[in-house]
């Protein structure tokens, strides 16, 4: 449906940093050629130019947000194709008091998590099976991650934060990555998570806390 260029990076030229100030947003699309006004109508009366003009808009900020709540690649493009599709499809359910970022960002997480719990009960029922393929081998490594929003000569170091900020739970995972990652605010990632800006910045407060400690626990 789209392309991501900035997947795929060359694992031999990274080198390491540390921090959490690592973190760089992809180049912004072109000026758009429709307002926000016009591209919902447009959506909403079924133009294609208008379908085409949101992927465009929008298709770095939905991967990318995937991409950092799943950490694969394959499963983000697929999460970010069905955003997409559902955006196309319920835009008549798209009330205009909120910014339609902030409606595509909400379907995005959603999208993401429902994911991630379904991999969850999915790994409950085969986690023996798992461990072995077919002909009693371990099976290979996970790909490798990397994140299109991370710096070229920090993605190793962007990696192991990056699995750290796996293991932190739910909530607190979700608005790191809308805050550290795509840079939202308090109030979007408020209207994101349906709750309120304090209770954002007690999420990452505590998401910063987790993080440091999983950090100090790594071996030298």
């Amino acid at each position: 449906m789209f392309q991501n260029k900035h997947r795929r990076c060359n694992k031999k030229n990274l080198s390491c940093t540390e921090g959490f100030t690592h973190f760089t947003r992809l180049t912004k699309n072109t000026q758009p050629f429709l307002t926000e006004q016009e591209l919902v109508y447009g959506l909403r009366n079924g133009e294609a130019a208008a379908f085409k003009e949101l992927v465009l808009r929008f298709q770095d900020r939905v991967f990318n947000t995937s991409l950092g709540l799943l950490q694969h690649s394959t499963d983000a493009e697929d999460i970010a194709q069905e955003v997409f599709i559902q955006v196309y499809r319920s835009i008549h359910q798209f009330k205009e008091e909120a910014l339609l970022s902030t409606w595509i960002y909400k379907i995005t997480t959603t999208k993401c998590l429902d994911h991630l719990r379904s991999k969850k009960r999915k790994k409950r029922f085969g986690f023996v099976s798992s461990l072995f393929g077919a002909d009693n081998t371990p099976v290979h490594e996970p790909e490798e991650f990397n994140h299109p929003g991370v710096q070229l000569d920090r993605k190793e170091d962007a990696a192991i934060l990056f699995k750290l900020v796996d293991q932190l739970p739910e909530n607190q995972r979700t608005a790191f990555i809308l805050n550290k990652v795509e840079e939202l605010s308090y109030r979007e990632i408020a209207a994101i998570l349906n709750t309120s800006e304090p209770a954002v910045d007690a999420l990452l407060q505590r998401a910063k806390q987790n993080l440091r400690k999983k950090i100090n626990e790594l071996p030298p």
